[in-house]
Protein backbone atom coordinates (compact mmCIF):
# COMPACT_ATOMS: atom_id res chain seq x y z
CA UNK A 1 0.00 0.00 0.00
CA UNK A 2 1.49 3.61 -0.83
CA UNK A 3 2.61 5.54 1.86
CA UNK A 4 -0.27 7.67 3.75
CA UNK A 5 0.17 10.55 6.05
CA UNK A 6 -2.47 9.36 8.13
CA UNK A 7 -2.13 5.50 7.84
CA UNK A 8 1.94 5.89 8.42
CA UNK A 9 3.20 2.98 10.18
CA UNK A 10 5.64 5.30 12.55
CA UNK A 11 5.46 4.56 16.26
CA UNK A 12 2.72 6.34 17.88
CA UNK A 13 2.19 7.59 21.66
CA UNK A 14 -0.53 5.28 22.70
CA UNK A 15 -3.31 6.46 25.58
CA UNK A 16 -4.06 4.32 28.49
CA UNK A 17 -6.97 2.96 28.15
CA UNK A 18 -8.98 3.33 31.15
CA UNK A 19 -8.75 7.04 32.19
CA UNK A 20 -9.25 7.93 28.18
CA UNK A 21 -12.68 5.86 27.68
CA UNK A 22 -13.77 7.57 31.46
CA UNK A 23 -12.85 11.00 29.43
CA UNK A 24 -14.86 10.20 26.83
CA UNK A 25 -17.77 9.41 28.54
CA UNK A 26 -17.33 12.33 31.11
CA UNK A 27 -17.04 14.81 27.72
CA UNK A 28 -19.96 13.41 25.95
CA UNK A 29 -22.98 11.65 28.09
CA UNK A 30 -24.86 9.06 26.59
CA UNK A 31 -22.45 8.54 23.45
CA UNK A 32 -20.09 5.65 25.25
CA UNK A 33 -22.80 4.58 27.82
CA UNK A 34 -24.74 3.49 24.52
CA UNK A 35 -22.69 1.97 23.06
CA UNK A 36 -21.62 -0.48 26.17
CA UNK A 37 -25.66 -0.84 26.19
CA UNK A 38 -25.89 -1.79 22.29
CA UNK A 39 -22.77 -4.16 23.14
CA UNK A 40 -24.30 -6.13 25.85
CA UNK A 41 -27.64 -6.52 23.70
CA UNK A 42 -25.84 -8.21 21.18
CA UNK A 43 -25.24 -5.32 19.21
CA UNK A 44 -25.10 -4.83 15.45
CA UNK A 45 -23.04 -7.36 13.49
CA UNK A 46 -20.58 -4.33 12.69
CA UNK A 47 -19.97 -4.64 16.33
CA UNK A 48 -19.92 -7.94 17.02
CA UNK A 49 -17.01 -8.63 13.93
CA UNK A 50 -14.62 -5.67 15.77
CA UNK A 51 -15.14 -7.44 19.18
CA UNK A 52 -14.36 -10.72 17.53
CA UNK A 53 -11.62 -10.02 15.16
CA UNK A 54 -8.34 -10.83 15.45
CA UNK A 55 -5.66 -7.21 16.32
CA UNK A 56 -2.54 -9.47 15.19
CA UNK A 57 -3.68 -9.42 11.60
CA UNK A 58 -0.94 -10.20 9.11
CA UNK A 59 0.47 -6.39 7.98
CA UNK A 60 0.18 -7.33 4.38
CA UNK A 61 -2.42 -6.79 2.35
CA UNK A 62 -4.53 -9.48 1.50
CA UNK A 63 -6.25 -10.61 -1.60
CA UNK A 64 -9.99 -9.93 -2.48
CA UNK A 65 -12.28 -11.64 0.37
CA UNK A 66 -15.13 -12.06 -2.25
CA UNK A 67 -16.98 -9.13 -4.12
CA UNK A 68 -17.35 -5.97 -2.52
CA UNK A 69 -20.35 -3.41 -3.04
CA UNK A 70 -20.11 -0.57 -5.15
CA UNK A 71 -20.82 2.57 -3.49
CA UNK A 72 -25.27 3.09 -3.48
CA UNK A 73 -26.33 6.87 -4.88
CA UNK A 74 -26.14 10.01 -2.64
CA UNK A 75 -29.48 10.63 -0.59
CA UNK A 76 -28.91 14.31 -2.23
CA UNK A 77 -27.87 15.24 -5.63
CA UNK A 78 -25.66 18.31 -3.92
CA UNK A 79 -23.88 15.75 -1.95
CA UNK A 80 -22.73 13.32 -4.76
CA UNK A 81 -19.31 12.78 -4.85
CA UNK A 82 -17.24 13.11 -8.67
CA UNK A 83 -13.99 12.01 -9.85
CA UNK A 84 -14.91 15.12 -11.47
CA UNK A 85 -13.98 18.49 -10.22
CA UNK A 86 -16.79 19.82 -8.13
CA UNK A 87 -18.58 23.01 -9.10
CA UNK A 88 -20.57 25.50 -6.80
CA UNK A 89 -24.14 25.55 -7.18
CA UNK A 90 -24.97 29.48 -8.90
CA UNK A 91 -24.42 31.67 -6.29
CA UNK A 92 -22.08 29.78 -4.43
CA UNK A 93 -18.35 31.40 -3.68
CA UNK A 94 -15.70 29.17 -5.40
CA UNK A 95 -14.95 25.43 -4.55
CA UNK A 96 -13.25 25.46 -1.51
CA UNK A 97 -14.24 28.77 -0.28
CA UNK A 98 -15.35 29.73 3.00
CA UNK A 99 -19.47 29.57 2.75
CA UNK A 100 -21.67 31.50 4.99
CA UNK A 101 -24.31 29.54 6.46
CA UNK A 102 -27.76 30.45 4.86
CA UNK A 103 -29.18 30.91 8.38
CA UNK A 104 -28.90 32.00 11.95
CA UNK A 105 -28.10 29.35 13.96
CA UNK A 106 -26.34 27.89 17.26
CA UNK A 107 -23.00 28.05 15.61
CA UNK A 108 -23.60 31.40 14.13
CA UNK A 109 -19.74 32.88 13.42
CA UNK A 110 -18.24 29.58 14.22
CA UNK A 111 -15.55 28.72 11.52
CA UNK A 112 -14.96 25.38 10.53
CA UNK A 113 -12.51 23.71 7.88
CA UNK A 114 -13.32 20.13 6.77
CA UNK A 115 -10.05 18.52 5.06
CA UNK A 116 -11.13 15.70 2.69
CA UNK A 117 -8.42 12.74 2.29
CA UNK A 118 -6.19 12.90 -0.55
CA UNK A 119 -7.53 13.75 -3.85
CA UNK A 120 -8.48 11.80 -7.00
CA UNK A 121 -6.26 13.56 -9.13
CA UNK A 122 -3.08 12.23 -7.42
CA UNK A 123 -2.96 8.65 -8.92
CA UNK A 124 -2.11 11.04 -12.10
CA UNK A 125 0.31 13.28 -10.90
CA UNK A 126 2.72 11.04 -8.23
CA UNK A 127 5.60 13.31 -8.83
CA UNK A 128 4.17 16.20 -7.56
CA UNK A 129 2.27 14.75 -4.40
CA UNK A 130 6.19 12.95 -3.73
CA UNK A 131 7.93 15.84 -3.78
CA UNK A 132 8.56 16.65 0.31
CA UNK A 133 7.58 19.07 2.62
CA UNK A 134 8.55 20.25 6.08
CA UNK A 135 6.23 18.99 8.70
CA UNK A 136 7.99 20.32 11.67
CA UNK A 137 9.71 17.39 12.97
CA UNK A 138 11.13 16.16 9.81
CA UNK A 139 10.14 16.15 5.65
CA UNK A 140 7.62 13.72 3.82
CA UNK A 141 5.44 14.02 0.73
CA UNK A 142 3.55 16.45 -0.19
CA UNK A 143 0.55 13.56 -0.32
CA UNK A 144 0.00 10.27 -1.06
CA UNK A 145 -2.78 8.52 -3.54
CA UNK A 146 -5.08 7.45 -0.48
CA UNK A 147 -6.27 3.57 -0.37
CA UNK A 148 -9.11 2.14 -1.80
CA UNK A 149 -11.44 -1.43 -1.04
CA UNK A 150 -10.53 -4.30 -3.03
CA UNK A 151 -12.97 -3.47 -6.46
CA UNK A 152 -11.91 0.37 -6.30
CA UNK A 153 -13.67 2.18 -4.45
CA UNK A 154 -11.04 5.05 -3.27
CA UNK A 155 -10.55 7.02 -0.23
CA UNK A 156 -10.87 10.09 -1.91
CA UNK A 157 -13.99 9.90 -3.15
CA UNK A 158 -15.15 7.96 -0.30
CA UNK A 159 -14.02 11.86 1.65
CA UNK A 160 -15.02 13.96 -0.52
CA UNK A 161 -18.60 12.36 -0.32
CA UNK A 162 -18.49 12.78 3.43
CA UNK A 163 -16.90 16.03 3.61
CA UNK A 164 -19.67 17.36 1.53
CA UNK A 165 -22.05 15.84 3.64
CA UNK A 166 -20.79 17.33 6.61
CA UNK A 167 -20.36 20.59 5.35
CA UNK A 168 -24.56 20.31 4.69
CA UNK A 169 -25.32 19.62 8.49
CA UNK A 170 -23.05 22.11 9.93
CA UNK A 171 -23.91 24.85 7.65
CA UNK A 172 -27.64 24.31 9.01
CA UNK A 173 -26.50 24.85 12.17
CA UNK A 174 -25.03 28.22 11.26
CA UNK A 175 -21.43 27.44 10.76
CA UNK A 176 -19.24 28.83 8.02
CA UNK A 177 -17.30 25.96 6.48
CA UNK A 178 -14.43 25.52 4.53
CA UNK A 179 -13.34 22.59 2.49
CA UNK A 180 -9.43 22.21 1.84
CA UNK A 181 -10.54 21.46 -1.62
CA UNK A 182 -13.37 19.85 -3.83
CA UNK A 183 -11.57 17.87 -6.21
CA UNK A 184 -11.35 21.12 -8.38
CA UNK A 185 -7.55 21.54 -8.76
CA UNK A 186 -5.40 18.18 -10.57
CA UNK A 187 -3.78 17.08 -7.24
CA UNK A 188 -3.21 17.87 -3.40
CA UNK A 189 -2.87 19.89 -1.68
CA UNK A 190 0.01 18.94 -0.13
CA UNK A 191 -0.31 18.31 3.76
CA UNK A 192 1.22 21.49 4.73
CA UNK A 193 -1.07 24.26 3.00
CA UNK A 194 -3.85 21.77 4.23
CA UNK A 195 -2.47 22.55 7.85
CA UNK A 196 -2.34 26.27 6.35
CA UNK A 197 -5.69 26.84 5.08
CA UNK A 198 -7.11 26.05 8.56
CA UNK A 199 -5.15 28.31 10.07
CA UNK A 200 -5.61 31.27 8.05
CA UNK A 201 -9.56 30.93 8.23
CA UNK A 202 -8.89 31.21 11.90
CA UNK A 203 -11.01 27.79 12.60
CA UNK A 204 -12.17 26.61 15.46
CA UNK A 205 -12.67 23.05 14.96
CA UNK A 206 -10.65 21.38 11.72
CA UNK A 207 -11.66 17.86 10.61
CA UNK A 208 -9.60 15.40 8.31
CA UNK A 209 -11.51 13.32 6.83
CA UNK A 210 -10.30 9.47 6.21
CA UNK A 211 -10.50 5.88 5.78
CA UNK A 212 -7.52 3.16 6.47
CA UNK A 213 -6.37 0.89 4.64
CA UNK A 214 -4.98 -1.72 6.54
CA UNK A 215 -5.77 -5.88 6.67
CA UNK A 216 -8.87 -7.72 6.26
CA UNK A 217 -9.88 -8.43 9.97
CA UNK A 218 -8.98 -5.23 11.85
CA UNK A 219 -12.18 -3.03 11.65
CA UNK A 220 -13.70 -0.20 13.59
CA UNK A 221 -12.68 3.90 13.09
CA UNK A 222 -10.10 5.69 15.37
CA UNK A 223 -9.59 9.71 15.77
CA UNK A 224 -6.03 10.35 15.63
CA UNK A 225 -4.88 13.62 18.01
CA UNK A 226 -2.30 15.90 17.50
CA UNK A 227 0.48 15.18 20.42
CA UNK A 228 2.81 17.47 22.05
CA UNK A 229 5.34 18.73 19.26
CA UNK A 230 8.23 21.73 19.38
CA UNK A 231 10.35 21.14 16.43
CA UNK A 232 11.41 23.64 13.76
CA UNK A 233 8.13 25.42 12.47
CA UNK A 234 5.82 23.47 14.61
CA UNK A 235 4.82 23.84 17.74
CA UNK A 236 1.00 22.34 19.14
CA UNK A 237 1.54 23.10 22.89
CA UNK A 238 -1.45 25.33 22.49
CA UNK A 239 -3.85 23.35 20.38
CA UNK A 240 -2.81 19.77 22.30
CA UNK A 241 -5.86 19.84 24.85
CA UNK A 242 -8.40 21.07 22.74
CA UNK A 243 -8.03 19.16 20.07
CA UNK A 244 -8.07 16.41 22.56
CA UNK A 245 -11.41 17.52 23.69
CA UNK A 246 -12.65 17.71 20.06
CA UNK A 247 -11.42 14.23 19.48
CA UNK A 248 -13.02 12.80 22.32
CA UNK A 249 -16.53 14.29 21.41
CA UNK A 250 -16.47 12.97 18.05
CA UNK A 251 -15.42 9.90 18.56
CA UNK A 252 -18.35 9.77 21.30
CA UNK A 253 -20.66 10.65 18.90
CA UNK A 254 -19.44 8.75 15.95
CA UNK A 255 -20.02 5.70 18.03
CA UNK A 256 -23.39 6.89 18.82
CA UNK A 257 -24.90 7.70 15.56
CA UNK A 258 -23.06 5.21 13.41
CA UNK A 259 -23.24 1.95 15.53
CA UNK A 260 -19.28 1.33 14.74
CA UNK A 261 -17.07 0.16 17.21
CA UNK A 262 -13.76 1.97 17.64
CA UNK A 263 -10.52 0.63 15.77
CA UNK A 264 -9.61 -3.14 17.24
CA UNK A 265 -6.63 -2.60 15.73
CA UNK A 266 -5.32 1.01 16.78
CA UNK A 267 -5.88 2.69 20.21
CA UNK A 268 -6.28 0.48 22.45
CA UNK A 269 -10.10 -0.34 22.33
CA UNK A 270 -10.01 3.48 23.26
CA UNK A 271 -11.06 5.02 19.47
CA UNK A 272 -8.24 7.45 20.14
CA UNK A 273 -4.83 7.69 18.87
CA UNK A 274 -1.86 10.23 19.36
CA UNK A 275 0.54 11.24 16.86
CA UNK A 276 3.67 12.95 16.47
CA UNK A 277 3.89 12.18 12.78
CA UNK A 278 1.52 14.20 10.63
CA UNK A 279 2.34 17.58 9.03
CA UNK A 280 -1.17 18.45 8.89
CA UNK A 281 -1.58 18.32 13.01
CA UNK A 282 1.80 19.60 13.84
CA UNK A 283 1.52 22.72 11.22
CA UNK A 284 -1.73 23.52 12.89
CA UNK A 285 -2.26 26.14 14.79
CA UNK A 286 -6.18 25.97 16.02
CA UNK A 287 -7.82 22.86 17.41
CA UNK A 288 -7.58 19.48 14.81
CA UNK A 289 -8.51 15.82 14.45
CA UNK A 290 -8.15 13.61 11.79
CA UNK A 291 -10.88 10.48 12.11
CA UNK A 292 -10.37 6.90 9.81
CA UNK A 293 -14.04 6.10 9.12
CA UNK A 294 -12.83 2.24 8.86
CA UNK A 295 -10.78 0.12 6.61
CA UNK A 296 -11.40 0.01 2.94
CA UNK A 297 -9.77 -3.26 2.83
CA UNK A 298 -12.56 -5.52 5.24
CA UNK A 299 -15.41 -6.66 3.35
CA UNK A 300 -17.53 -5.68 6.74
CA UNK A 301 -16.33 -2.44 6.83
CA UNK A 302 -15.93 -1.77 3.24
CA UNK A 303 -19.94 -2.88 3.21
CA UNK A 304 -20.44 0.51 5.50
CA UNK A 305 -18.04 2.72 3.66
CA UNK A 306 -19.87 2.13 0.05
CA UNK A 307 -23.47 2.57 1.74
CA UNK A 308 -24.77 6.32 1.44
CA UNK A 309 -27.11 5.62 4.56
CA UNK A 310 -23.59 4.93 6.22
CA UNK A 311 -21.82 8.01 5.08
CA UNK A 312 -24.36 10.38 6.36
CA UNK A 313 -24.69 8.42 9.88
CA UNK A 314 -20.82 8.88 9.76
CA UNK A 315 -21.18 12.81 8.71
CA UNK A 316 -23.94 13.37 11.33
CA UNK A 317 -21.41 11.99 13.75
CA UNK A 318 -18.90 14.51 13.23
CA UNK A 319 -21.21 17.41 12.77
CA UNK A 320 -22.76 16.07 16.31
CA UNK A 321 -19.35 16.15 17.88
CA UNK A 322 -18.11 19.11 16.28
CA UNK A 323 -21.07 20.91 17.13
CA UNK A 324 -20.88 19.51 20.99
CA UNK A 325 -17.35 21.01 21.01
CA UNK A 326 -18.30 24.32 19.71
CA UNK A 327 -21.15 24.78 21.95
CA UNK A 328 -18.82 23.44 25.23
Amino acid sequence: MPYDESHSPAPRRRIPRTPLVLAVGALVPGAFAGWLIWQTTGGSDDGAAARAASTSAPAEQPGSPGPEPRPSPSESPSESPSKSPSKPAAGDDAPGDARPAPVDGPLAGRVVVIDPGHNPGNFKHTTEINKLVDIGTNRKECDTTGTSGNAGYTEAEFTADVSQRLRTLLRKEGATVKLTHENDRPWGPCVNERAEIGNKAGADAVISVHADGSAAGNRGFHVILPALVKSGGADTSKIVAPSRDLGERVAGHFVRTTGSAPSNYVGDGTGLDVRDDLGGLNLSTVPKVFIECGNMRDSKDIALLTSAGWRQKAAQGMADGISSFLKR
